[in-house]
């Protein structure tokens, strides 16, 4: 005895045995169950918001709503077998196949829906302890997990319908070769974004530039098929992943230090102070509390430039940030002004000099004469001399 025969025989002996009824009790019945799984869920989820695993809470907030379309899957396909035994029509024949379909597509929706918020709950709660974590790492386990469970939801779901697997697969075969010539740029993009997630280059969240192209921002996403960066301007660039294969990445979010590397100039006149201007330099350099002093780290006169005679500062900052590495920089400059002005010398800028041979002689402008002849501006006394 199956469960319709069984529910009609229940049905029977308390005089409801009407399939109008039958299929009212299922379907309330259905009802009932959905709305008492989604209180219990409710209530789960709560008890299992205050302990310290984010795998728990993340199963059950993944299960609420495919559990719910069990639930009236079941109930609904349960009053149609109702229907069908006092109907006897042939169009209910097809509802066995499509229940089994949407079970699968529940359980599908449920693996899905757990792979997504596992992620999501797991980085956010790496972000809340303040834990180190790989963002492009999760995203590619999340993203393989996802389409290994979509292939495999297709593959059962055409084997309950009937159909061969071997014959579905051996066409895929066939048909992938047609389908690679088709595509090759989607599929080189892929095979970029697998090499992206495997060689690391760059994750999210990073700084990357292009000397090969004109590409410069921060990461936001790393797609199977394109990477987008915003840029600096805000405006956002979406490059397909292949481009990577073939141009230089740099990452300055990876770099350990920021480099200080300038030229600075004095007058000629100050040549001699220029040994005592070095020193000072250098020695303020490896006592500046910003400046990392461990790496490598140089002062000198370097160049008899055409209008000044120069020296060069090399070293690193501690700090990493573009806003906090400039802040330093003007620090190091204004205090490089400040022994250059104690020395008694002078920052150099460009001058020329111009040597004529045996000098050069101005002579005075001849005084104007009046009307009389006397030169202007003569008092009475030049007059009788």
């Amino acid at each position: 005895m199956n469960g319709t025969e069984t529910v009609s025989g229940y049905l029977s002996a308390i005089g409801l045995d009407s399939w109008v009824v039958q299929v009212f009790v299922v379907v309330l019945a259905t009802a009932v169950l959905a709305f008492g799984a989604r209180r219990f869920l409710a209530r789960l989820h709560a008890t299992f918001a205050r302990t310290p695993s984010v795998w728990d809470e993340s199963f059950v907030e993944a299960l609420g709503p495919p559990l719910r379309a069990f639930v009236w899957i079941a109930g609904i396909a349960f009053a149609i077998e109702v229907i069908q035994n006092e109907a006897g029509a042939a169009i209910f024949e097809a509802v066995g196949p499509i229940r089994d379909v949407g079970i699968i597509a529940t359980v599908t929706w449920f693996a899905v829906r757990f792979i997504r918020i596992a992620e999501a709950n797991f980085i956010a709660d790496k972000q809340a302890k303040g834990e180190a974590y790989d963002r492009a790492t999760f995203d590619a386990v999340a993203k393989l997990l996802r389409l290994s469970v979509l292939i495999t939801a297709f593959l059962v779901a055409l084997q309950t319908l009937g159909f061969s697997i071997s014959g579905v697969l051996a066409f895929g075969g066939i048909g992938g070769i047609a389908v690679g010539f088709a595509a090759k740029d989607l599929l080189a993009n892929f095979f970029g974004g697998l090499m992206i997630y495997l060689d690391r280059p760059f994750a999210v969240g990073d700084w990357i530039r292009s000397p090969d192209r004109e590409i410069e921002g921060t990461v936001e996403q790393i797609g199977w098929r394109q990477t987008i960066i915003r840029g600096f301007d805000t405006r956002p660039l979406y490059i397909p992943n292949s481009a990577f294969a073939n141009i230089a990445v740099e990452n300055p979010s990876r770099m350990h230090n920021r480099r200080i590397y300038e030229t600075i100039g004095i007058r000629y006149d100050d040549a001699g102070v220029m040994g005592a201007i070095v020193a000072e330099v250098d020695a303020m350099l490896r006592t500046h509390e910003e400046v990392d002093t461990d790496n490598f780290l140089m002062v000198n006169f370097n160049a008899f430039a055409p209008s000044s005679l120069d020296f060069f500062i090399y070293c690193y900052t501690r700090t990493k940030a573009w806003a906090e590495y400039h802040r330093v920089k003007q620090d190091v400059l204004l205090r490089i002004i400040e022994i250059i002005e104690r020395h008694g010398a002078e920052i150099a800028y460009p001058t020329s000099t111009v040597h004529v041979p045996g000098g050069l002689a101005i002579a005075e402008p001849a005084p104007s004469r009046d009307d009389s002849g006397a030169p202007q501006g003569a008092d009475e006394h030049d007059l009788a001399t």
